[in-house]
């Protein structure tokens, strides 16, 4: 299911969608696109995403502050921004470092 240097692409989620739960290409196409867009609308609006077993993705606010350009060292204002984070389960921790005798399958 993975591409060049073990990267997973969208088109590895719809043929695994596919594959497992038996809809068509195309329904499992737009079972991944609806459940991305639904993620990015949410976003979007502010909401923070908790998908319990997988990872949650939050929203943070930073405030404007003085920095350095690290190349003039002269002072810059990073300007106000809102930052997204990721923050993996526990059971998304221990299937990443997994030791390399243990099956891929969970269960």
């Amino acid at each position: 299911m993975a591409h060049e240097q073990g990267t997973v692409v969208k088109a590895d989620l719809v043929d695994h969608v596919y594959e497992r739960v038996g809809f068509t290409r195309s329904e499992a196409l737009n079972a991944v696109e609806v459940i991305l867009e639904e993620i990015k609308t949410a976003l979007g609006r502010g909401e923070n995403v908790r998908i319990v077993g997988f990872a949650s993705f939050n929203l943070r606010h930073k405030n404007a502050r003085r920095a350095r350009n690290p190349k003039t060292g002269e002072p810059i204002t990073i300007q106000p921004r809102t930052v997204l984070t990721f923050k993996p389960s526990r059971h998304l921790l221990e299937a990443t470092n997994r030791s390399p005798h243990e099956s891929d399958h969970t269960g």
